[in-house]
C-alpha cells in the first residue's frame, strides 16, 4: 500500500478487527466480536508466510490511535481458547432459570458427567429423566400421614384397654365378667375425636349438653355392685349419654334397657352403637325417674345422675333380690355418695352407702 493511500486509509486491520468488540453486554454484539477476532487470527496467519506482502498491504495508524492499537494486536494475539469466555454471557438469561430448576430437580449424576458436545446435541434428554422421576417421590411423602394414623390406632387399641384393665383390677375390681367387658369395649368411640387421647384415663369427659361420660373406675364399681356375682337378665339404666355404659352392661346381661331424657344425646348414643352392632341393648327416650314399667321387673338398675333421693317408681320396678346402685346427693360440697339398695321382699328394701362419688343431676321431664 503507498503512503498515499495510507493517508486515506489510516486504520489498519487491526483496528478494524477490534472495532466490533468495543460494545459490551448484548449477546449479539459478542458473538459478532468473537467471529471477527476470528477472522482476525486467520488473517493473521496469512502475513507471516509473505511479510512483505503483509507490510505494503497496511499503513500505519496515527499516533492518536496508539492505545487503540495495542489492545487490537492483544486481541488478534489471543489465542482462539479463550473465544468461549463471552458464551456465557449469551447464555446468561437462561442460566437462572436452569439453576432453579437444578434445585427442584436435581440432574442426576449420569448427565452431569456427559460430555459438553452430548449435552449440547440433547439438551431436553436429561431434563426429562427428573421430571418422569419426580411423580413417584409424593408417593413416599404420602406415608407421613399414615405414621400419624398407625399413632392414633395404637392409642386406641386393645393394649391401651387391657392397661386400663390392670388399674381397675389394682383398685379393686375383681369380677372377671366386668373386667372382660372393660377391656372389649372401645370407649373411645364414644366420646369427641378431640378428646380420644383421653379415652383410656380414669377421667370423666363431657359430652354436650351439660353432661359427661363416667369414669372407668366408677363404670366398673357400679356395675360390679350391680351384678354382685349373679347371672343378670334384665338390666335398666337411667341416663344412656353417649352409650357407653349400656354397652358394657350389654357384655354382662342378657337384656339392657337404657332410657334418656335428652333427645340429642339419645340419638347420638344409637350412632355410637350402631358400629358395633350390639344386639341386645333397647335404646328409650323418655323421663328416666318413670322407668320402664313395661319390660319390669329389673335384676339390676344403674342410675347414672344424682338426685335427692331414689325415684320411688325405680324401686317399684327393682325385682326382689335385685339391686339398684345410684349417687344419692346434692352436687354441693361434694356429698353426692353412691347408695346400693337391695329389694329383700315386696315392700322391704335395705340401703347402704358406699363411696363418694359426683355425678350431674337427676331431672324429670324430656328436652
Amino acid at each position: 500500500m503507498t503512503n498515499e493511500r495510507a493517508k486515506r486509509f489510516p486504520l489498519g486491520l487491526e483496528d478494524l478487527v477490534r472495532e466490533p468488540r468495543r460494545p459490551e453486554g448484548r449477546p449479539g454484539e459478542v458473538r459478532a466480536a468473537a467471529l471477527a477476532a476470528s477472522a482476525a487470527l486467520n488473517a493473521r496467519q496469512q502475513p507471516a508466510k509473505n511479510p512483505q506482502a503483509g507490510a505494503a498491504g497496511k499503513a500505519q495508524p496515527k499516533q492518536g490511535k496508539a492505545p487503540g492499537s495495542v489492545a487490537a494486536k492483544a486481541a488478534v494475539l489471543t489465542p482462539p481458547r479463550p473465544l468461549a469466555a463471552p458464551a456465557p454471557v449469551a447464555r446468561t438469561p437462561a442460566r437462572p432459570v436452569q439453576q432453579k430448576a437444578n434445585a427442584v430437580r436435581p440432574m442426576p449424576a449420569t448427565a452431569a458427567a456427559a460430555s459438553p458436545a452430548r449435552t449440547a446435541g440433547k439438551p431436553a434428554a436429561p431434563a426429562s429423566l427428573p421430571a418422569k422421576a419426580a411423580p413417584a417421590r409424593p408417593s413416599e411423602r404420602g406415608s407421613a400421614p399414615n405414621v400419624a394414623l398407625n399413632g392414633a390406632m395404637a392409642l386406641t387399641s386393645e393394649r391401651v384397654r387391657e392397661r386400663m384393665v390392670e388399674r381397675l383390677r389394682a383398685n379393686g375390681v375383681t369380677d372377671q365378667r366386668v373386667l372382660s367387658a372393660m377391656s372389649v369395649v372401645p370407649r373411645h368411640m364414644f366420646v369427641d375425636p378431640g378428646l380420644a387421647v383421653q379415652a383410656y384415663e380414669d377421667a370423666a369427659l363431657p359430652i354436650g349438653h351439660h353432661q359427661t361420660i363416667s369414669k372407668p373406675s366408677v363404670v366398673a364399681r357400679m356395675i360390679e355392685l350391680a351384678a354382685a356375682g349373679r347371672a343378670l337378665n334384665n338390666v335398666l339404666e337411667i341416663g344412656t349419654g353417649c352409650g357407653y355404659q349400656a354397652a358394657v352392661l350389654s357384655q354382662v346381661a342378657r337384656e339392657v334397657y337404657s332410657i334418656e331424657r335428652i333427645k340429642p344425646l339419645s340419638e347420638r348414643a344409637k350412632t355410637n352403637l350402631r358400629p358395633l352392632r350390639i344386639p341386645n341393648i333397647r335404646l328409650h327416650y323418655g323421663d328416666g325417674r318413670l322407668g320402664l314399667p313395661s319390660a319390669a321387673p329389673f335384676d339390676a338398675v344403674l342410675i347414672a345422675a344424682a338426685g335427692l333421693d331414689v325415684p320411688q317408681a325405680l324401686l317399684e320396678q327393682l325385682a326382689i333380690g335385685g339391686r339398684l346402685i345410684a349417687p344419692v346427693g346434692s352436687q354441693e360440697g361434694q356429698s353426692q355418695v353412691l347408695t346400693l339398695v337391695e329389694r329383700l321382699g315386696p315392700a322391704q328394701w335395705r340401703e347402704s352407702q358406699l363411696d363418694r362419688v359426683f355425678f350431674v343431676p337427676l331431672k324429670s321431664g324430656v328436652i
